[in-house]
């Protein structure tokens, strides 16, 4: 059994766009940079990923 290597990036840049787009819903930032970062991460998947690893929003942190 064989996995298309090109089927098998996508898969995995599908889960890093879901692992963004859950942190900056949970993230601090207000609503409208939620949606632009949101478009970013949907409209330019890997670039945007990019992005928003070195300069998004961040998740709030749990108060212990």
């Amino acid at each position: 059994m064989r996995v298309e290597v090109a089927g098998l990036g996508g898969l995995i840049l599908l889960g890093l766009a879901i692992y963004a787009l859950v942190n900056i819903i949970g993230s601090n930032a207000g609503t409208g940079a939620k949606v632009i970062w949101t478009l970013l991460v949907l409209l330019l998947p890997l670039i945007g990923f990019i992005i928003w690893l070195l300069a998004g929003p961040r998740a709030r942190q749990r108060g212990v």
